[in-house]
């Protein structure tokens, strides 16, 4: 032991093997503890030869290695060499960064990718059973993955890369369902089946009551969608020209303020929605440019929603705005 000198800590020397990653050693308890290694076995093709490793093997490693901080199948290595966790965890088969990406590449040729919805749909069921809860909140959403691929598009964002499609439940941050984009696909395709895919995913006796997304799903095929099947909806509106009319015909007293900003509500329709819908609006000031009497006073961000503003208030006032507003842009808070 080395003598202590100024600072309040000791320094020991041990022959015990030690991990950096301690916080993957709860991780990997909870994937044994859902069950995750034996439906990967049992859902995704096995090894090509009886000596070859099991789908396991690629894929509880694969799931590792992310929340480890891992960005590529190379940093597969610091799992490999931490042998505390390996010992931890029983990983006493690691397939090297050739190997999995072997193996990625095989499966995803076959039909590696219906075992993993699969190993999805199974997870996703045995977790939910245990709630109480039936009704949720689907959150969608494109999550851009920045890629060095040759053959990966340019996003909106201006990176290449994919932007594939999440489906998350609000209460509880489970992943429903995903469909992989490429970086310049257009971000409003496929929402509405995107929303049915999502809700055949949960077992029975679970629903969707609320879908929440961005305003790539300002569509009026998912606004008729969630009235037939009398499902709430907070969906950021697309400042079209209709929608900018709208707010500029909101008249100056309706304006209350709210926190940093000012917020009003209006009544807005789609040329194919069967019922009108409220928009919530919030500006906020900005500068505009120097010397342009012109220039907008304000930023507006607006939501459409179905969500009732108040019980026999047609005018609601600022209190039940502000409400109305926190329940629409915060979605039914768990």
């Amino acid at each position: 032991m080395l003598a202590q000198t100024v600072l309040p800590f000791k320094l020991e020397s041990t022959r015990d093997t030690i991990t950096a990653q301690a916080g993957l050693i709860l991780f990997g308890e909870y994937l044994h503890a859902v069950g995750l290694p034996g439906h990967l076995d049992r859902e995704l093709p096995g090894p090509l030869n009886p000596v070859g490793y099991k789908p396991s093997a690629y894929g509880v490693s694969l799931v590792l290695m992310p929340q480890g901080g891992g960005r590529s199948l190379e940093d597969l290595r610091m799992l490999r060499a931490d042998e505390g966790l390996r010992t931890l965890l029983d990983l006493t088969v690691l397939p090297s960064s050739d190997a999995t990406g072997d193996w990625l590449r095989r499966t995803g040729a076959g039909e590696g990718l219906e075992g993993l919805s699969r190993v999805q749909r199974r997870l996703l069921r045995t977790l939910l059973k245990k709630e109480a809860r039936s009704e949720y909140t689907l959150d969608i959403d494109a999550t851009q993955i920045v890629a060095e691929k040759e053959t990966a598009q340019w996003t909106y964002k201006g990176e290449k890369g994919y932007l594939p499609l999440v489906g998350t439940l609000a209460e509880n941050g489970l992943i429903v369902g995903e469909e992989f984009c490429e970086g310049n696909a257009a971000p409003a395709a496929g929402h509405l089946e995107f929303i049915r895919y999502c809700a055949q995913q949960l077992p029975q006796g679970k629903r969707i009551v609320a879908i929440r997304a961005d305003s790539a799903a300002y569509q009026a095929a998912i606004f008729n969608a969630c009235e037939d099947k009398q499902q709430r909806f907070a969906i950021g509106a697309d400042l079209d020209a209709a929608v900018k009319a709208v707010i500029t015909a909101i008249p100056e007293a309706a304006w209350v303020k709210w926190r940093d900003a000012e917020i009003a509500q209006t009544v807005h329709s789609m040329a194919k929605t069967k019922k009108a819908f409220r928009l919530s609006v919030v500006r906020r000031p900005q500068q505009g440019a120097l010397f342009d009497d012109n220039a907008p006073r304000y930023r507006y961000t607006a939501v459409a929603s179905n969500r009732a503003a108040g019980r026999n208030q047609r005018e609601p006032d600022q209190g039940t705005q502000a409400r109305f507003w926190h329940g629409t842009h915060a979605l039914w808070p768990v």
